[in-house]
C-alpha cells in the first residue's frame, strides 16, 4: 500500500538535513510512459509553510466510500480539511505524504494526483498503468519512482518533472522502495539475494535546470549487502537508520545498520511479513498463518506472542512507543500488545470489515479504515481517540451501510504440500535452468521450494519458481528434483527431464513484447532466436512481478498466450524468454518486456440487496458492494429491475415505474474496459395496496370498537375506522380503534380503511350499540299533597315523570306519563327548559332532556325525572 516516508521516524534531530527548496509549482512523474504522460503537480510550499506547520501532527486519510481525503489533526482527533478526489469512489488508493507533499495513486485506474498544500486543491493528475508494481517514494525534497517489475529506480525533480540523471537499474522483480530515517532508499533484489541503498542527487537551485541524463549528477547506489541466497523471497522494512530484510524462504531476519549485517534465525511455522516501515529498535515479524508475532531486537529474537481470534487475515504488526499494534481485517479490530507481548487493548472490532491501514506519523499512530467513516488516533501514551471522517455534512452523502461481516472461515485441513507440477530443466553453458509450476499448499502456505541435483541443494522463495544451477560440467547429464515445504513439512518431490549442459547454446530472443487482452489472457511475442547452427525447439517464458519470478509456459512458436486467470488481475507483470534448441540447451534470458496488467471482465457484484421502497408506489431500491474490478476500473453498473434497464456509476439505484405489488427479478452487472461481467440477481416486491382482516368488534351504549390486522403490502399503512355520520378515528397502531359518541341501541356499519403509497384497502363490520335505560323516578313525599304527587297523572296539572314531544313542559305538547320505577330506553340528550325534581328525586335539577321510548312513541323526559343506569352519567348520551 502506501509508501511511508520519514514521517514515521523518531530522532530527527540527529540527522544531517538536506537543503530544502521553496516556492514554485512542481510536478512528479513515473517511469517510462509515466514520465512522458505525467501532468501531476505538487507545491514546494513557500507561502504554504506556515499553513502546513500548523498541522505538523496531521495525516491525510483516504475514505473510499466518499472518494475523499480527510486531513486528521492528531492533537484534536478531528478532521480539519477535506478534499474530494474525482472518479475514485470505492477504489483502493496509495497515499504518499510528507510535511510538504501529498501524492495519491488510484490502484484501479492508475491515476496519479497531487495536492497543492497551499490551496488544498488537486493541481494536476495523470493516468498511469493501473495495479500493483509501481510506487512513489518521498523524503524531504527527494522523489523517487520505483518500478518493481522492470527493476528501475528513477529520481525526479518534483518541481519540473525532469528526471535527475540516470536511473538505478536492477534485475526485474525487486521489492522494497521505502526510505529509512536517514534518507536512504532501500531496495531488495531477490534474484541476487541482496539489499542496497540509494541516495538522491542534490537538486539544482532552479527547477528548470534539473540535471539531464549523462550529466554525471544522478542518484547513487551507495551500499550493497548480501542478505540471502539468490532467489529467496525477501521483504523489506526500513528502520530509523538502516533496513530489516525478512528472508521468508529460510525464516530469518537480517538487519543492516551502519555497515554491519546481522542475521537472526526465527522459530516460525510459516511465511512471515513486515510493515513497510519500523519505528524504534525492535522489529515485529508477523506470521499470519498461526497468528503469532515474533519480536526481534538487536541481539536476536526476544519474544513471541499470539494474536487472539481466528483466520489468517492479520496485517503486519506495527511497532509504536513500546507497544505492538496488529490489525485483523476480518474482525475489524486492532490488537494492542505491551512490550512483554501481553494484550492490553482491542481497538474497534464492532463488526466492520475491510482494509485497516496503520501508519506511524508525527509522533502518533493513525489507524484508518478506508471503507468506513471511522479512523483512530493513538498518541504516545496509547490513548485512543475515534475520528468521524464524515462529520459536518461533507459533500457526497452517506455511503451504503457496511454489509454484515462474513462468517468466520472454516479451518481447512492442513497437510504437507503436494509435488510441484511440470518440473522442467533446460541446459545452458555449464549451467541448467530449472522451472516448475506451483505445488498445492494443502492448507498451510508454502514457505519455500527445494531444488536438488548435481550434488547441490538450493532453497528458493515460494514466489521464485525458476532457478539457475551453475557450476555444471558440459557434456555430463543431470536430473533435478523439486519439492515444496510448508509448516507441516516437506512435500513429495517431482523430477525434471534429464539435461546435458553444452557450450552450443542458442542466442536469446532480441526483444519481447507483451499485451494484456480483454479476455484475461496475455499475449507474449518475440522474434525468432538464432539457434547458432541448431534448431530452436521451444521457448520458455517467465513472468516477473514485484519480488517474484515464475514460469508461465512454453511454446514452439514465437508467441505464447498466457491463459486467463494464470496471472493475478490488477498486478503488473513483465516477461523474459529463453530459447531452447533441439538438444535441450537453453539460452540466457532475453531482455525484459514491457509491463502489462492482466485484466478481464469484472466479477459479480457482491451482497446484492433489493428492497421495497415503502413510501413510493411501484419502486424498488437496489444496493450492492463493488464488484471485483479484475484489473481495470469498473466504469458503470447495468441494472435491470423487472425489465426496466438503467446504468449507474454508484453502487445503488432506485427504480420506479413498476406495478403495485409486483414481484420483480433484479439483475446487476459491472462493466469495465473488457465489457460486462456476470450478473448478480435478487428478487424484490413493490409496495402493494393494504389488505385488512377484521378480527372482532364490540360495543358499549355509545361506542363501537373494531379490532383488525393489516398486511401493509411492504409499505407504511395509515389506518382509520369510521361509521356513517361520524368523523373517521385514527388507528395509530393499525390494530384497533373506537368510534364514540354514538346512539345507544343502534345498528352501525363500521368501515376500516388502510392506505399506503400504493392506494387503500377497506373492510366493513356490522355492530349494534348497547341499549341504555333509565328509571323514571318520582318518589312521593311524606304528607299532604306531596304524599300523592307521583301517584298518577293529573291532566292539566304538573307532576313527576311527564313526557313531552319537545323540551318544554307545555300542556299541549305532553305525550305521556311514566309511573315511578318505569324502565325507559334512552337514545340521546337535548338542552331545554330547566326542571327541578325537588324532594321527589333528590333535588335533581337540570336543563337536559332525554329522548326515550314510551308507550306512545319516542319523546323527551326531563333528566331530572330519569336516573340513567350505570351511574346516571348524562355525558354518555350523544346529543340529539
Amino acid at each position: 500500500m502506501a509508501t511511508i516516508d520519514d514521517a514515521v521516524s523518531t530522532g530527527r534531530e540527529g540527522r544531517t538535513r538536506r537543503s530544502r527548496w521553496r516556492g514554485g509549482l512542481v510536478t512528479v512523474g513515473t517511469v517510462g510512459a509515466l514520465l512522458a504522460a505525467m501532468g501531476l503537480t505538487v507545491l514546494g510550499l513557500g507561502a504554504a509553510d506556515n499553513a502546513v506547520a500548523n498541522y505538523d501532527a496531521s495525516s491525510w486519510l483516504w475514505s473510499a466510500a466518499r472518494s475523499e481525503m480527510a486531513r486528521v489533526n492528531g492533537i484534536t482527533a478531528r478532521v480539519d480539511t477535506r478534499m474530494e478526489v474525482p472518479d475514485a469512489r470505492r477504489h483502493p488508493m496509495q497515499v504518499i505524504q510528507t510535511d510538504r507533499l501529498l501524492i495519491l495513486r488510484d490502484l484501479n485506474t492508475g491515476q496519479v494526483s497531487s495536492l497543492d498544500l497551499a490551496t488544498l486543491q488537486i493541481t494536476a493528475s495523470t493516468r498511469t498503468t493501473p495495479g500493483l508494481g509501481v510506487n512513489v517514494a518521498l523524503h524531504e525534497d527527494a522523489a523517487f519512482v520505483v518500478d518493481a517489475v522492470q527493476g528501475i529506480v528513477r529520481q525526479l525533480d518534483p518541481r519540473s518533472l525532469a528526471p535527475v540523471g540516470e536511473p538505478v537499474r536492477y534485475p526485474p522483480g525487486i521489492t522494497g522502495g521505502a526510505f529509512d530515517g536517514e534518507g536512504r532508499l532501500w531496495i531488495a533484489v531477490p534474484a541476487e539475494g541482496t539489499v542496497s541503498a540509494v541516495t538522491a542527487a542534490e537538486l539544482p537551485s532552479e527547477p528548470g535546470s534539473a540535471a539531464p541524463a549523462g550529466s554525471g549528477v544522478s542518484p547513487k547506489k551507495v551500499e550493497t549487502y548480501e542478505v540471502a541466497e539468490p532467489s529467496h523471497e525477501l521483504i523489506v522494512s526500513t528502520l530509523d537508520d538502516g533496513v530489516a530484510v525478512l528472508d521468508r524462504t529460510s525464516g530469518a531476519l537480517v538487519r543492516v545498520q551502519r555497515g554491519e549485517v546481522s542475521r537472526t534465525p526465527l522459530a516460525i511455522a510459516g511465511p512471515g511479513a513486515l510493515p513497510a516501515r519500523t519505528s524504534g529498535p525492535k522489529v515485529p515479524v508477523t506470521v499470519s498463518g498461526d497468528r503469532t508475532v515474533h519480536v526481534v531486537g538487536a541481539g536476536g529474537e526476544e519474544r513471541a506472542f499470539t494474536v487472539p481470534g481466528r483466520g489468517d487475515g492479520l496485517s503486519p504488526a506495527v511497532a509504536w512507543a513500546d507497544r505492538y499494534y496488529c490489525a485483523d481485517e476480518a474482525a475489524g479490530a486492532v490488537y494492542s500488545f505491551d512490550a512483554n507481548g501481553q494484550l492490553v487493548d482491542t481497538i474497534g472490532g464492532k463488526g466492520s470489515t475491510g482494509p485497516l491501514e496503520l501508519e506511524v506519523r508525527e509522533n502518533r499512530l493513525f489507524i484508518n479504515a478506508p471503507d468506513s467513516s471511522t479512523a483512530r488516533v493513538v498518541d504516545d501514551k496509547h490513548q485512543v481517540r475515534e475520528v468521524n471522517k464524515y462529520a459536518n455534512d461533507v459533500l457526497g452523502g452517506d455511503p451504503p451501510p457496511v454489509p454484515p461481516p462474513p462468517p468466520p472461515p472454516k479451518k481447512p485441513k492442513v497437510g504437507k504440500p503436494s509435488a510441484p507440477r511440470s518440473v522442467t530443466a533446460s541446459a545452458g553453458n555449464a549451467q541448467a535452468r530449472v522451472s516448475w509450476r506451483p505445488a498445492a499448499a494443502n492448507g498451510a502456505e508454502i514457505i519455500r521450494y527445494v531444488v536438488e541435483g548435481a550434488g547441490q541443494r538450493r532453497e528458493v522463495g515460494a514466489n521464485q519458481r525458476s532457478v539457475e544451477i551453475t557450476g555444471l560440467t558440459n557434456g555430463e547429464t543431470y536430473r533435478f528434483s523439486v519439492h515444496a515445504v510448508n509448516a507441516k513439512g516437506d512435500g513429495p518431490a517431482r523430477a525434471s527431464n534429464p539435461v546435458t549442459p553444452t557450450a552450443a547454446v542458442p542466442d536469446p530472443p532480441a526483444s519481447v513484447t507483451a499485451e494484456a487482452r480483454p479476455d484475461g489472457t496475455v499475449l507474449v511475442k518475440w522474434p525468432a532466436a538464432n539457434g547458432q547452427g541448431n534448431t530452436i525447439a521451444k521457448y520458455a517464458v517467465t513472468a516477473a512481478s514485484a519480488g517474484a519470478n515464475a514460469p508461465v509456459g512454453e511454446s514452439a512458436k514465437t508467441e505464447l498466450v498466457v491463459p486467463a486467470g494464470e496471472l493475478e488481475y490488477g498486478t503488473q507483470y513483465a516477461f523474459t524468454v529463453v530459447a531452447v534448441n533441439d538438444r535441450g540447451a537453453g539460452s540466457t534470458a532475453s531482455p525484459v518486456s514491457n509491463s502489462v496488467v492482466p485484466f478481464a471482465v469484472p466479477g459479480q457484484p457482491v451482497d446484492l440487496r433489493a428492497s421495497t421502497v415503502a413510501d413510493q408506489p411501484g419502486t424498488v431500491a437496489v444496493q450492492w458492494s463493488p464488484a471485483p474490478a479484475n484489473g481495470r476500473p469498473v466504469t458503470r453498473y447495468l441494472v435491470d429491475v423487472g425489465g426496466r434497464a438503467s446504468e449507474v456509476t454508484d453502487t445503488r439505484a432506485t427504480v420506479n415505474g413498476l406495478g403495485d405489488g409486483q414481484n420483480v427479478t433484479v439483475k446487476v452487472k459491472a462493466v469495465n474496459e473488457a465489457g460486462p461481467g456476470p450478473e448478480a440477481t435478487a428478487t424484490a416486491r413493490t409496495v402493494a395496496q393494504p389488505r385488512i382482516t377484521v378480527t372482532g368488534s364490540s360495543a358499549t351504549a355509545t361506542a363501537v370498537t373494531v379490532t383488525f390486522t393489516v398486511d401493509a403490502g411492504g409499505g407504511k399503512a395509515n389506518c382509520t375506522v369510521s361509521v356513517p355520520g361520524e368523523a373517521p378515528v385514527q388507528a395509530r397502531n393499525c390494530a384497533s380503534a373506537t368510534v364514540s359518541g354514538l346512539t345507544p341501541g343502534t345498528n352501525y356499519t363500521a368501515t376500516v380503511t388502510a392506505s399506503n403509497a400504493a392506494g387503500e384497502g377497506t373492510a366493513r363490520r356490522a355492530q349494534t350499540t348497547d341499549a341504555l335505560y333509565g328509571i323514571a323516578t318520582c318518589n312521593n313525599g311524606s304528607s299532604g299533597a306531596e304524599a300523592s304527587y307521583c301517584t298518577r297523572e293529573i291532566p292539566g296539572e304538573r307532576n313527576g315523570n311527564e313526557i313531552f314531544r319537545g323540551t318544554r313542559q307545555d300542556n299541549d305538547q305532553q305525550a305521556g306519563w311514566a309511573p315511578n320505577g318505569a324502565r325507559l330506553k334512552a337514545y340521546c340528550k337535548k338542552q331545554g327548559e330547566e326542571v327541578y325534581a325537588y324532594i321527589y328525586n333528590n333535588n335533581k335539577r337540570s336543563t337536559w332532556w332525554v329522548r326515550v321510548d314510551h308507550s306512545q312513541g319516542r319523546d323527551y323526559i326531563p333528566w331530572a325525572w330519569l336516573n340513567l343506569e350505570g351511574g346516571d352519567n348524562i355525558n354518555v348520551l350523544p346529543t340529539c
